[in-house]
């Protein structure tokens, strides 16, 4: 069984691998350069920056706040989702266009 620090490993890793797939999303909706798209993916961008400063509390939590949270319901899973899901429909709009 595993232990309450090898489950917050476990979480921050999720957290740092959809930070990852959400930079390599930005970065083709950066590259296409679609000057109609610009407000939302500076929004969007906005809140990627937020998601990432709260990898970064977590990461600098004690093993005590996790288990109060409990580690089911611990972080901004949620959050990665919306982010992500309006990301990937944005960049779904960008290449239809080309």
């Amino acid at each position: 069984m595993a232990g309450i620090n090898d489950l917050i490993e476990q979480h921050i890793l999720q957290y740092e691998s959809r930070l990852k797939h959400i930079d390599e999303l930005l970065q083709r909706a950066e590259s296409a350069e679609d000057q109609e798209q610009e407000p939302e993916l500076k929004e969007i961008k906005h809140g990627r920056e937020e998601l990432s400063g709260e990898i970064e509390k977590l990461k600098k939590q004690p093993p005590e706040y996790w288990s109060k949270l409990g580690l089911e319901k611990a972080g901004p899973m949620g959050a990665w989702d919306a982010v992500a899901q309006r990301l990937e429909k944005l960049v779904e709009r960008i290449d239809r266009k080309k």
